[in-house]
């Protein structure tokens, strides 16, 4: 039994290159909360959580500025901090069982929205739930991931990657020159963000003549090149719809424009194509749909596949690594296949998300692991962020032809998250 003795927590403010469009709406900044755990007997841990009001509860985003959502979210961080110092646990699971409902009613205090998701709950508590694994890894004399990670949920983490694709994303503001760049770089597995509103009027006839017009002019790029990480040879797609399309026929008409210029066949992922309220079944669609924001919990990732929902997006770095272990648990004992997607994170968290990934089966059609990553193509001082990881300059933490290169390293160091961070650390000392 681990006792937390006290708790700390601060943030930072990360600026973006340029606004960042998904979920019909723009981001400008990110924050990136950094939370303490320590025991009486002189162990702790030092997480980081990277916020996205947007992803996690649009509502939230439209009803106020940035900044305010911003800090709706942090205080909420600090609120579980403040309940958990005095708390006992065993695992960090246990932690997350106690902290996510009192946090959720916060939260819903907090914002004055009896509905808030509990996506935005559990984003808040990324940071502490990094902290409690880090302090259990301490107190247990874990010397990497795969012995801190409890037995039960071992077998869905199985496998032993050499390599993991890369995968960047295409938002709205992407053009076509920085596409064929991103080729050029050896990138080959595309996450392409639709359901934009161009207009901002909320015209849903007008974001699907935009998605098609869109997909037209990417798939135009793409169609004839090739890649030996795929098993048919060619560039994937993957479609995130962020919850925007209201029915199914609306998303089939995307899908019959797709077969019609040569693109379906290269969809091996859509990802939240309605909105969560919208339970559906999902059978009869050609292709093959992934759960994301939808799936907060593993009933909710349950529900989800009993709607024939083929693929479930693993987020430990959006919905805490503890409740990811258990949706991967639940998607294994069903054959489920499971990805890890991103929420625009630093670099370190991009390595807690890389060492899921690196243990996960390939997607259906795949021959290697997948990590998706963007903060390469999002943040303005991405270089100075990645000086402040543990394993600064490890071959691991850069993608060459498109691929992170998993040595014996990697595994060893478990991609430095259990390592401190001198910068992070130091912003919660004392």
């Amino acid at each position: 039994m681990i006792t937390i003795k006290n708790a700390a927590d601060n943030f930072e403010r990360e600026p973006l290159k340029a606004p960042f469009g998904f979920k019909g709406g723009y981001m400008r900044e990110i924050w990136q909360s950094v939370a303490r755990l320590a025991d009486d007997a002189g162990h702790n841990g030092v997480g980081l959580g990277t916020q996205s009001i947007l992803w996690s509860d649009a509502a939230v985003f439209t009803a106020h500025s940035e900044a305010a959502g911003n800090c709706l979210m942090y205080m909420m961080t600090a609120f579980a901090l403040r309940r958990a110092a005095g708390m006992s646990f065993d695992t960090p699971l246990d932690l997350l069982d106690r902290l996510l409902p009192e946090t959720h009613v916060y939260g819903r205090k907090l914002s004055g929205r009896r509905d808030l998701r509990l996506t935005f709950a559990l984003n808040s508590l990324v940071a502490v739930d990094n902290a409690a694994w880090q302090l259990y890894a301490a107190v247990h004399g874990c010397r990497d991931f795969d012995a801190m990670i409890p037995a039960e949920f071992r077998p869905a983490l199985s496998a032993r990657h050499a390599q993991v694709a890369c995968i960047p994303l295409m938002s709205y503001g992407v053009g076509l020159p920085e596409i064929q760049r991103t080729v050029r770089d050896g990138f080959f597995f595309f996450k392409i963000k639709i359901g934009c509103d161009p207009e901002n009027d909320g015209d849903r006839d007008k974001m699907l003549a935009w998605d098609m017009r869109r997909l037209t002019e990417i798939h135009g790029v793409l169609k004839d090149l090739t890649t030996p990480h795929t098993q048919n040879g060619r560039i994937p797609y993957y479609l995130d719809a962020n919850g925007r399309y209201d029915s199914k026929d609306r998303l089939r008409r995307l899908l019959d424009h797709a077969s019609k210029i040569g693109a379906l066949e290269r969809i091996v992922l859509l990802e939240e194509p309605f909105p969560e309220e919208l339970e559906t079944d999902v059978r009869d669609l050609p292709v093959r749909l992934a759960a994301d924001e939808s799936a907060h919990s593993a009933e909710d990732a349950r529900r989800r596949m009993d709607m024939g929902y083929g693929a479930i997006a693993l987020k430990p770095i959006a919905k805490t690594l503890s409740m990811s272990l258990r949706i991967a648990r639940l998607a294994a004992e069903r054959n489920v296949p499971c990805f890890c997607a991103d929420l625009t994170v630093n670099p370190i968290l991009v390595d807690w998300n890389k060492n899921v990934a690196a243990r996960l089966a390939p997607l259906p059609g795949m021959t290697i692991g997948v990590l998706e990553t963007n903060g390469h193509q999002n943040y303005r001082d991405w270089q100075d962020m990645t000086r402040r990881h543990p394993c600064t300059g490890a071959p691991w933490t850069v993608p060459v032809g498109g691929v992170f290169n998993l040595d014996d390293d990697f595994y060893a160091r478990s991609g430095g998250i259990l390592m401190a961070s001198p910068h992070y650390a130091g912003l919660v000392e004392g």
